[in-house]
């Protein structure tokens, strides 16, 4: 009884630490794809491009590196 009890801990102990691991590549990319245009083009439209054009030079220079490490 022992012995079971300690596999199943083990077992889904370890699909939950996966669980956790996909549910944050899942926020990543909606993030990046979804949520962070949808806030610059909200930004743009209430009046505050001075706001939202450093936030997008930032993100270009952010992903522009990242690429260029990625390649090498």
């Amino acid at each position: 009884m022992i012995l079971f009890t300690v596999l199943m801990l083990l077992v889904f102990g370890r699909l939950i630490g996966f669980a956790f691991r996909a549910a944050w590549g899942i926020t990543k990319v909606a993030f990046t794809f979804f949520f962070l245009p949808l806030i610059l083009i909200g930004l743009v439209i209430a009046g505050l491009i001075k706001l939202a054009l450093p936030i997008l030079l930032i993100v270009a220079v952010i992903s522009l590196f990242k690429n260029a490490f990625a390649e090498a």
